[in-house]
């Protein structure tokens, strides 16, 4: 805004004084300074239109803070894609239970199939079944489950 004021004030300027300076030869020096102020208004239309592109851009917004350069951002997070999801396992699935082995942390295979998707992709050679102090159970080892890339997911 203040550079388009201050082209116009020194283009102004100059069409002022090439007219004032050549009383006696009218017809060339008006020529002259129509020629000059033509091309001072093209300079300066191009340098507004590349101001103008540069301001374009940089339009993205932030609405939570604001940096030292004046400019706002506005970023939204994406949600995790959907590969990243199928490794997440439900906490509220893992059980740890005693057998004459020692205890064993495993995620309940029940549990699983209500709340997890995609229960037929787990390795099956993480699949457990053993015979906790009370009955039979049947899940996937917690720790095989890590190893094959999978992870608790925190809630």
């Amino acid at each position: 805004m203040h550079r388009k004021f201050i082209a116009t004030i020194i283009a102004a300027a100059l069409a002022v004084t090439a007219i004032g300076s050549a009383p006696a030869r009218a017809d060339d020096d008006a020529l002259k300074a129509l020629a000059a102020i033509a091309g001072i208004a093209i300079i300066g239309k191009v340098i507004h239109d590349r101001n103008k592109r540069k301001s374009e851009q940089h339009t993205v917004t932030r609405k939570s803070s604001s940096h030292s350069n004046g400019r706002v951002y506005d970023l939204k997070p994406r949600p995790l894609p959907q590969r990243a999801n199928r490794r997440l396992l439900p906490g509220n699935c893992l059980r740890s239970v005693d057998t004459w082995d020692g205890r064993v942390r495993y995620f309940g295979k029940r549990c699983l199939e209500r709340n997890y998707r995609h229960v037929d992709r787990l390795p099956q050679r993480c699949a457990v079944r053993f015979r906790g102090e009370d009955r039979s159970r049947r899940g996937y080892e917690a720790r095989c489950l890590n190893r094959a890339g999978y992870k608790l997911a925190r809630s």
